[in-house]
This record gives C-alpha cells, sequence and structure tokens, in this order.
C-alpha cells in the first residue's frame, strides 16, 4: 500500500466522499433506489415527517445528482409513493408497510457497507475523526441549525 501522507485533507475528503457515493449508487441500483431514496426511507423509518423537514434533515445530500437520476427531491419522493414505499396523510409523508420491509433489506446492504468502509479503524478511531469533522464545519461557519452549505 503506498503511503501519501502529504496529501491535504481537502484531497482525502473528496475522495472519500466520491467512493462512498460510488458505493451507495452501485450497491443501491441493485435493489432500485438511489442514495436520496435511501435517504429519503432511512430518515422516514425513524418517524414521520413533512417536506420541509425532509429537506432540512437530508440538506447535505441534496447536491446535484447523476444524470441518470431524479433532479430534485419532490422527483424522488414521487417515485418512492408511486412505488407504493411512501404515503402522504396530508403535509405528513411515512412509510408504508411495503416501505418498511425495503427500508429493512436495504439496511441491511447499508450496514454492510459501512461496516467493509471502516474495515481497521476502531469505534474511537471513528469516533474522532467524526467530531474532528464536525468541529472543522463548526469552525467554518456551519451551526448545525441549516442545511449544509448555508452559514450563519
Amino acid at each position: 500500500m503506498t503511503q501519501n501522507h502529504d496529501r491535504p485533507l481537502g484531497f482525502w475528503l473528496k475522495l472519500v466522499d466520491s467512493l462512498i457515493a460510488e458505493q451507495f449508487a452501485f450497491a443501491l441500483e441493485e435493489h432500485g433506489v438511489t442514495r436520496l431514496q435511501w435517504q429519503l426511507l432511512n430518515t422516514l423509518a425513524k418517524k414521520p415527517a413533512t417536506h420541509n423537514e425532509l429537506t432540512h434533515t437530508l440538506g447535505p445530500f441534496l447536491t446535484p445528482t447523476p444524470p441518470d437520476e431524479p433532479d430534485t427531491l419532490d422527483e424522488h419522493l414521487a417515485e418512492l409513493i408511486e412505488s407504493g414505499w411512501i404515503v402522504s396523510d396530508g403535509s405528513v409523508l411515512s412509510l408504508t408497510e411495503q416501505g418498511s420491509t425495503g427500508w429493512e433489506k436495504l439496511n441491511e446492504v447499508v450496514t454492510n457497507m459501512r461496516e467493509a468502509s471502516s474495515s481497521g479503524i476502531t469505534e474511537e478511531q471513528y469516533t474522532t475523526t467524526v467530531r474532528s469533522l464536525q468541529r472543522m464545519a463548526e469552525n467554518l461557519g456551519w451551526d448545525g441549525s441549516s442545511p449544509e452549505g448555508e452559514r450563519q
């Protein structure tokens, strides 16, 4: 394995982010969902939410999408509603029974992928990395109360 300790933080952040995106796209594509659709299902598996709550929670994932994927949160939601995985009761969105079953299967896939990506890293190292990145984001103006990219 080549040692590249001289590379700056930005290099590693962009590289890891792109590799995660590739792995998610590949793993989830086999199951007919996009990464954003997975995030929607995962968020709604915790509790029903309004459109605004989903937009706020998923802010970091609302980035330009690959050419073959829907462009907006609404398009991703519409596909999941059409597939019978999500239902809208007025302004609140929630998983259907079919959506809960699909989420459970996808959650296993994502859990396995996360475990593989953090192989050889202790829980303490992982926690330290996440806390360090959060602190850096805060130092750069992020306060956690708004979607990614909006500074307070």
